[in-house]
């Protein structure tokens, strides 16, 4: 997208997009929008021969696609066509941008902060040392519901002092609901507990433990390969998962970066950031609509929009249009 385009579309006022991260993919996914805008294609074919992979192929057989290493670059480049499909039919950049998880780096290509050839490799490799860090079976997450963050933190605290290995508090997603991650026994002994309390606590299907101490390993392999790779300020704010904020420099996009894999996503501070900034309108460009189903309960969200077909890409475009003042 040229320097000029930003310019005229970062009129938006009122409007935010962001960007799921792992759990969002499926098979098949973006096949009936493929059909419709040859970006789609495109910018699959961009991102597979950046990696050696073919990710079309993968995300419309399911071959591999829950594979981490795999899931990554699949999501982010599902992320991006859906993007670029939505710029081709005219629809304006929005005052922010956000991504939860892998979807920062979605959101950081979106702001021109990183090519799509690199995040693609960087969320490859993102893949294989998260995958690599924890030997199969010994990891594991949960949703804990019903709780407050407090005592989900508290009954992590608790788990980690008795046992062998750690429990913490990996995404903060919404009032009430608390991914946690870290050792699979000890994410056991909290689900237990927390149901002996009424609250609720499902396991999620991941083969890696996210988000916890159990990545530092990860993330000191990774930030080698983050200092190897050209990234800029985005052109729009990235509001970054560790610190829900938009850093000042490069160094503290980096840093934000590599500190991702092993502290907490503050999903719940950044849309909060998002509302302070009188955000009315959010959109989830990725598949699926998770965040925008999650950011529907909010009481000073107007509307939330998901742009994983044509039809919800079409009514997001005018609905965003008329709602920023561009069509009457």
């Amino acid at each position: 997208m040229s320097a000029k385009r930003l310019e005229q579309a970062a009129q938006a006022e009122r409007t935010a997009f962001v960007f799921p991260g792992q759990g969002s993919q499926k098979v098949g996914m973006l096949a009936e929008i493929a059909e419709q805008f040859s970006e789609v294609r495109e910018t699959f074919a961009e991102a597979s021969d950046a990696v050696g992979l073919d990710l079309w192929n993968i995300t419309q057989t399911g071959e591999g696609l829950n594979q981490t290493q795999n899931t990554q670059p699949v999501l982010l480049t599902a992320s991006i066509a859906l993007w670029r499909v939505w710029l081709s039919l005219g629809g304006i950049a929005p005052k922010f941008l956000a991504g939860h998880s892998l979807g920062e780096y979605s959101a950081l290509v979106a702001g021109n902060a990183l090519t799509l050839s690199d995040a693609v490799k960087l969320v490859h490799l993102r893949g294989q040392l998260m995958q690599n860090a924890v030997p199969q079976g010994q990891g594991a997450m949960a949703a804990i519901l019903g709780l407050a963050d407090e005592q989900v933190l508290e009954l992590c605290q608790q788990a980690s002092q008795t046992g062998h290995g750690s429990v913490e508090a990996a995404n903060y997603n919404t009032k009430g609901q608390v991914v946690i991650a870290g050792t699979a026994s000890l994410v056991e002994q909290v689900m237990a507990t927390v149901k002996a309390q009424s609250g609720k606590a499902i396991a999620l299907p991941v083969s890696v433990p996210s988000h916890c101490s159990l990545m530092k390993p990860a993330a000191e392999q990774f930030a080698e390969a983050l200092e190897q790779t050209a990234i800029e300020l985005p052109q729009i704010p990235v509001i970054q998962n560790v610190n829900a904020a938009a850093a000042e420099n490069v160094t503290q996009l980096r840093q934000a970066l590599t500190e991702q894999l092993y502290r907490s996503v503050q999903w719940t501070n950044t849309i909060q950031l998002l509302q302070n900034n009188n955000i009315d309108f959010i959109v989830e460009c990725g598949p699926g609509n998770v965040l925008s189903n999650m950011a529907k309960r909010l009481p000073n969200i107007e509307k939330t929009f998901a742009l994983d077909t044509q039809s919800r890409m079409e009514d997001a475009l005018n609905a965003i249009l008329v709602a920023e003042g561009k069509i009457a």
